[in-house]
Formats: structure tokens, C-alpha cells, sequence
């Protein structure tokens, strides 16, 4: 039997719990629209996207060290700018990597969703990660996440008609 090797999502050897700033990208599995649409430049969201919004918002206030910079649900997919900020760790709190927050916020989700009795709902296995090193790139990211709803008819995921009206 042949294994296929698995592509390394993360820098190897890199904390991930270090203080920094991570944009992150996590999309819904098959890419399906489970969050709502785009409309006017803006974004519509329907409950799950409502429920994937306010988990966002959740992150910072189950983990203090946590700081959303910028976030944005689209249709199949959540972008996240967010910094891991150590002077404000409170009590004792280990410090967990981005990896077990994302675990975290799609796992919470995700069962909020099922909860609504979306039970098909699924996000893909892992997420993109990007360590940010620098104000040029941090610019370059915010707005790329600020303006991304406003894109969105460009996107290559955006099939029109496709999504689940998950409301």
C-alpha cells in the first residue's frame, strides 16, 4: 500500500504561539456557501454565517491574549487577522498555537451550526496560515480582508446558484 505524503501546512519549527500577528484562512469543505452571499460589496450572512461572525468575536473573549485585527465571513470561507499577544496573558493561561485556536473556532462552530440543525455542515481539513513580518504586509492584508466582499463576484469560488440557503 502507497501512503501520499501530506504537504506541511505550517514553517517548520516555528511557535505558533509566539507572539505575532497570523492571518488565517479557513474555508468551508467543497468550498460550499454556507455563510451567506455577497451582495452590494457587502456581505449578507445568513444564521451560520451569523454563528461563524460571532465566534470570531468569541476567540478574544475565551482567550484574553488573543486581538482580532480584522475578520471577514464570506460565502465559503473566513479570513482572520489576528495577533497573539503574550503581556496579556492572564493567570496562568498557556498560550495555545494558532492551530489549537482554529481547532477551537471551527470546532465551536461547527457544532453551533449542527446544533441549528445544519447537520451536513463541514469545514475542510486544516487552514491557511501566514505569519505576518512586516507593516507593508500587514496593510496589504487588512485591506485585503476589508475589501474581499467587494471582490468577491471575481473570486473563483463564487458559484452563483450553488450555495445551500442555510438560513
Amino acid at each position: 500500500m502507497e501512503f501520499k505524503t501530506r504537504k506541511r501546512n505550517r514553517k517548520k519549527g516555528f511557535d505558533y504561539s509566539s507572539e505575532q500577528i497570523y492571518y488565517v484562512t479557513i474555508c468551508t469543505n467543497d468550498k460550499t456557501h454556507d455563510f451567506g452571499f455577497a451582495e452590494n460589496d457587502y456581505m449578507i450572512l445568513n444564521g451560520n454565517g451569523r454563528i461563524a461572525e460571532e465566534q470570531i468575536h468569541w476567540l478574544e473573549e475565551q482567550y484574553p491574549y488573543v486581538e482580532i485585527l480584522n475578520a471577514v465571513v464570506m460565502p465559503n470561507h473566513v479570513h482572520i487577522l489576528c495577533q497573539i499577544d503574550v503581556q496579556k496573558e492572564h493567570q496562568g493561561l498557556k498560550i495555545k498555537s494558532v492551530s489549537e485556536l482554529m481547532g477551537a473556532y471551527k470546532t465551536t462552530v461547527s457544532k453551533m451550526i449542527h446544533l441549528n440543525g445544519h447537520n451536513t455542515f463541514h469545514w475542510q481539513r486544516s487552514f491557511h496560515d501566514h505569519i505576518v513580518r512586516d507593516a507593508n504586509s500587514y496593510e496589504n492584508i487588512y485591506h485585503y480582508i476589508s475589501d474581499n466582499p467587494a471582490r468577491w463576484h471575481n473570486d473563483v469560488h463564487n458559484h452563483v446558484g450553488t450555495g445551500r440557503d442555510l438560513s
